[in-house]
């Protein structure tokens, strides 16, 4: 009985989020523990008429983690592609090239069924579209960005020449965006980054999720230098220094939360849509803009931020002045 309330969200991710025709190759890329939710989105893109796979892979070891090959070339070869998958695919070649060839991508990391029931799925993408895209715009158009909260963080950026990024869960040929989550965000030069993050909302990866205490990083020269908290922030600290690469303290992403229907909950593209959040993200960032490439791609979730760009206030909280 539970898929047939799932169909509620299915309908939205096939009829508005990506807008599947008939005839068109939907491939719904998923792994052994999320079928469920492919199964229904299969469902609803076949009663469209759409030409409808799904590639089940071993659930990835990690986030950031590159699909199969043979998937990665089946992505390229879609006209829609919905990734309900444990760990994210988001920051891959596979997405990033997939993208260029053409196609449509719905990025669902750490999909539950509870998310295509309700919550942020139900908000009204193209009304958010435009405060979404005007966001992004003045990131495009931006130099220096300096983001400071309540909670302690002040960082500065140079994001001089950086694509803005729109997320509002609709897609267009050669566009990706997670759902629900709406948010605009951009990859700041790398190196450029200084100051201290500190993340008072959520951390969800590696079954942190909200956090019990802040996680505080310091930050020099685009990457964290230091990591400091309760049991969370070891844990957080561990897997960083577990990839053994440099790349994987970069500062890739800077993110801000536009989806009043979206709740902090501990699942990634629930929290990272919250309005009135920003997040930083840590690792890749290939798929946002940036240079980056490495094992892994994490973001630290933060309240009631405030944007400045080049001197001009463009967030504050859940106030978005464009």
């Amino acid at each position: 009985m539970k898929e047939i309330l799932m169909t509620k969200g299915a309908k939205i991710l096939v009829d508005v989020c990506t807008k599947v025709k008939p005839g068109e190759n939907v491939l719904i890329v998923t792994d052994m523990v999320k079928t469920g939710i492919a199964e229904v989105l299969a469902v609803v893109a076949k009663e469209r008429g759409a030409e409808v796979m799904i590639s089940i892979m071993i659930p990835r070891e990690k986030a950031g983690q590159e699909p199969p090959l043979s998937v990665a070339a089946a992505m390229k070869e879609a006209d829609v592609v919905f990734s309900p998958v444990s760990y994210s695919i988001t920051h891959t070649y596979a997405i990033k090239e997939a993208a260029e060839a053409g196609a449509r991508i719905i990025v669902m990391t750490d999909f539950t069924d509870e998310l295509m029931m309700g919550g942020g799925i139900e908000a009204n993408f193209n009304e958010l579209k435009p405060i979404c895209k005007g966001v992004a715009n003045k990131l495009t158009q931006g130099k220096r960005l300096r983001l400071t909260t309540p909670g302690g963080t002040d960082l500065t950026m140079d994001i001089t020449g950086r694509r803005g990024n729109a997320l509002y869960c609709v897609v267009e040929p050669g566009e990706f965006s997670t759902v629900p989550t709406v948010e605009a965000n951009t990859s700041p030069l790398e190196g450029t980054v200084n100051g201290k993050i500190v993340a008072d909302a959520s951390i969800p990866y590696l079954g942190i999720g909200l956090l019990e205490q802040p996680v505080y990083m310091e930050v020099t020269n685009g990457y964290i230098t230091k990591i400091k908290g309760g049991k969370q922030a070891d844990v957080f600290r561990k897997d960083l220094e577990s990839q053994k690469d440099k790349n994987a303290f970069n500062i890739a992403e800077i993110g801000f939360g536009l989806n009043p229907k979206c709740k902090m909950i501990g699942i990634m593209l629930e929290d990272e849509g919250v309005r009135g959040t920003a997040h930083i993200g840590i690792g890749t960032s290939i798929t946002l803009g940036g240079k980056i490439k490495t094992s892994c791609h994490y973001d630290a979730i933060m309240w009631h931020p405030k944007v400045e760009i080049d001197g001009q206030i463009i967030i504050d909280d859940k106030v978005v002045n464009i």
